[in-house]
């Protein structure tokens, strides 16, 4: 396995002796760096802000823009041994016109010509484990990582996963056939986490700087109307650990204020969220 082999550092790394400083043959190194680069290897709480932008791929021609997305993920963090993390994951979304951070209710479709009503997003609890190969989820999660080779570029490390899954569509044809994609749901991830080797040498901090990058190439969303329109929707996102919520932007935690704030206090966050069931309890009332 890729992971088990130490590290490819470049020779313009910060240091000469950084290059072999960390062994990750070692599996208690494994998940230490994944843990302080990802999240943190203490009991604490960690913050993740993305800024999403979302197209339509067709099959065919360019992507079309459809609208952005500030996302927030909340993380707590447990260790449960020297190579393993527990962690739950909170995450909510709220959607703004495309690449801008004006608050998007209702959205012209601009393959169908519908205007339909937002839903913004909100899942979780999801249970996640991780150890020195990875990450594991819970069952009911649309991410299913595998882990990839850790890549050092100069005295920055990359740690990248992908992710290949489907399901069952909530919403079959039959029954749905504006709302739904099809008989199964496909989601397909992609997530680089990077920093700083010289970060994570520092054994004094149990959590270092990071940013994050994912794309996801995801079956139709219910709630665009797209029906059976061949096609999906694809995510390309930046973002940023942060260890505190005063430092998500205002225009952004002003929204979540207003349309999920349970997001801001996870500590009273309430039953299990799913995005999808949700929105199908909401059609169906």
């Amino acid at each position: 396995m890729a992971l088990l082999a130490p590290v490819a550092v470049s020779a313009k790394s910060a240091r000469p002796e950084d290059q072999n400083a960390l062994d990750f043959g070692d599996p208690v190194v494994r998940s230490k760096v994944r843990a302080k680069v990802i999240g943190s290897t203490i009991d604490q709480t960690i913050f993740n802000f993305y800024r999403l932008h979302v197209y339509a791929y067709l099959h065919s021609g360019n992507v079309i823009p459809l609208f952005s997305m500030n996302n927030l993920n909340v993380t707590v963090w447990t260790p449960v041994s020297a190579i393993e993390y527990a962690v739950k994951s909170y995450e909510a979304g709220v959607y703004t016109t495309f690449d801008d951070v004006t608050l998007l209710e209702y959205w012209d479709n601009p393959v169908t010509g519908e205007r339909r009503k937002v839903w913004q997003f909100i899942g979780g609890p999801i249970d996640v484990a991780i150890g020195p190969d990875g990450v594991n989820v819970s069952g009911d999660a649309t991410l299913r990582p595998k882990s990839m080779a850790f890549e050092m570029i100069g005295d920055t490390l990359f740690i990248p996963t992908q992710s290949s899954f489907f399901f069952p569509n909530l919403f079959q044809p039959q029954e749905w056939p504006k709302e739904s994609s099809g008989e199964t749901f496909y989601w397909d991830s992609f997530f680089t986490f990077t920093a700083k080797l010289s970060d994570i040498l520092d054994d004094s901090s149990p959590s270092v700087a990071s940013t994050a990058q994912f794309q996801n190439l995801v079956s139709w969303h219910p709630w665009l109307g797209m029906g059976q329109l061949p096609g999906r929707t694809f995510g390309r996102a930046a973002g940023v650990k942060l260890f505190s919520l005063d430092d998500v932007p205002m225009s952004a935690l002003r929204l979540f204020e207003r349309f999920t704030p349970q997001i801001l206090d996870v500590s009273s966050w309430g039953k299990k969220r799913n995005d999808l069931e949700d929105y199908l309890r909401e059609r169906r009332n």
